[in-house]
């Protein structure tokens, strides 16, 4: 409805109508089949030509639609709004009319569009789409904010992560991880482990305010630094190399050549920042052990 010009590829997924959970009609068609069904008829009311595809994804839910073309000349754009006006609003009041069960209020539900099917579409349908559209609709803005810590400055995630690091390490009696290596006995201190909200009663105000506004918070940006931690069950770790598993030699080799791109392109943090150094000698750390190894 955006534009005569518009064209869409669409994955159904979870079963939704325009106005909340899709309510089945047909009981000899499984439930799939008669979303995937419904999704198609909304093409095809919109004018367009609906074509179907199986993706090769490892998914149970991998029909797509595409619509590319119209059934229509440009010319007849207003006649057909004015159909898919009418066909919303009776997919509104078919809810509507369930949800009374439950006692909502099919007035308050539609919104007194379903006596305006008929009316005119309106001058400028982005504007107020809101309100004329369909009862209810909010459209998802124009930019979407970005909050899965990923656009925090970089000295404040720093920050963040030493002090985290340094309250592990210094949590509680150290804790040595013994490694064995050449007959050579040398000790690492992976610290203690603490749940996410002692770590967060250790942060000063500022910084838990500004991690709130992140989804996910604390812990995402945690989880976004892997390198240095693990956050399992609750309780952050700080992270030893030695014990992550070997590569797998039937890795696909889109994964294994990223991973070899990425090899010694960052610095590692350890190696840097922990008493004891990286708990990996250089040739088997992936980070680089000072800048001069840096690629």
């Amino acid at each position: 409805r955006s534009s005569y010009s518009c064209c869409y590829f669409v994955l159904p997924c979870c079963f939704f109508d325009f106005h909340g959970k899709y309510i089945r009609r047909q009981s000899k068609k499984t439930q799939y089949r008669e979303y995937l069904d419904f999704v198609a008829q909304v093409g095809f009311v919109c004018g367009f030509h609906v074509e179907e595809d199986c993706l090769r994804i490892p998914s149970t839910k991998r029909v797509s639609f595409i619509g590319k073309s119209r059934t229509y000349p440009a010319a007849e754009h207003a006649l057909i709004d004015k159909q898919i006006t009418q066909f919303i609003n009776s997919r509104t009041c078919a809810v509507a009319t369930c949800d009374r069960r439950v006692g909502f209020n099919h007035k308050n539900h539609c919104g007194g569009l379903c006596k305006e099917a008929d009316s005119e579409p309106p001058e400028d349908e982005t504007e107020t789409a809101g309100t004329s559209w369909m009862p209810g609709f909010q459209p998802r803005g124009k930019v979407e904010q970005i909050r899965n810590c990923a656009s925090l400055p970089r000295d404040f995630v720093d920050e963040v992560v030493l002090n985290v690091a340094n309250l592990l390490l210094n949590a509680g009696p150290q804790k040595s991880c013994s490694d064995k290596q050449a007959g050579n006995m040398n000790t690492w201190n992976q610290g203690e482990s603490l749940s996410l909200r002692e770590v967060a009663e250790h942060l000063n105000k500022e910084t838990l305010k500004r991690l709130k506004s992140e989804y996910g918070g604390l812990q995402t940006l945690l989880k976004n630094n892997h390198q240095v931690f693990e956050v399992l069950n609750g309780r952050v770790h700080i992270r030893d190399w030695r014990k992550e598993k070997p590569p797998s030699k039937t890795k696909p080799e889109v994964k294994r050549r990223l991973s070899a791109e990425a090899f010694k392109t960052r610095l590692c943090w350890f190696f840097i920042h922990h008493p004891d150094g990286c708990s990996l000698p250089s040739e088997a750390c992936p980070y680089a052990h000072g800048t001069e190894e840096l690629r």
